[in-house]
């Protein structure tokens, strides 16, 4: 019975996070979807379960993934049945953490109190979103940054993924300023070590 198979499955996984890893290691398992048959008197033939799962460091998301994997394909084994795993790859790349360099962190709040003030300067605590400039950030040395919309007189209240979330288009050269900025200030610094080794 695929169903019981599945479900048991969803119930495995959530031992992933809870069990396996240290709760200063923050990671993330959810199941979102879990589609099979289609007559509430036959036992469906296929389960088909989807989610995501997310963590804060590369490290622990490869880690995550393999065990994600193991427990699907056992759980399926223990229930005589049969899974196949497949993470989307090929269409969906994983998006690596996104893990902010400290130094570039350092420079982004610099020139973020220059052209803001200190007071308007915000430390986010870590989210687990998944965001492009993760690749970046990778690859090179970054420093990812939010722009604070929060507008009440234009609507502009919701967060980012809300369907009733409104851009409040004034802030855009604050954040076009702080782009280019960054880059100066850091190119200008580069510079002043370079010509001074």
């Amino acid at each position: 019975d695929p169903i019981v198979a599945a479900s048991a499955t969803v119930l495995s996984l959530q031992h992933l996070v809870s069990r396996e890893s240290s709760p200063l290691d923050s990671q993330v398992v959810s199941v979102t979807t879990f589609r099979g048959g289609k007559a509430y008197n036959v036992i469906p033939d296929v389960v088909t379960i989807g989610g995501t799962f997310r963590a804060f460091s590369s490290d622990s998301f490869y880690r995550l993934k393999q065990r994600i994997e193991e427990v699907i394909v056992k759980q399926a084994e223990v229930h005589r049945c049969h899974a196949v795993v497949d993470f989307l790859e090929n269409d969906h790349p994983f998006y690596p953490p996104t893990v902010n360099d400290r130094n570039m962190f350092e420079h982004v709040q610099k020139v973020a109190v220059d052209i803001v003030g200190e007071e308007n300067v915000i430390a986010v605590p870590p989210i687990m979103g998944a965001e492009d400039f993760a690749f970046f950030a990778d690859t090179i040395p970054g420093g990812f940054f939010y722009v604070g919309i929060r507008n009440e007189t234009c609507g502009s209240v919701h967060i980012l993924h809300s369907p009733f979330f409104v851009l409040d288009e004034e802030v855009l050269p604050i954040g076009a300023a702080m782009h280019a900025a960054i880059a100066e200030k850091y190119l200008s610094q580069a510079s002043l070590k370079v010509w001074f080794s």
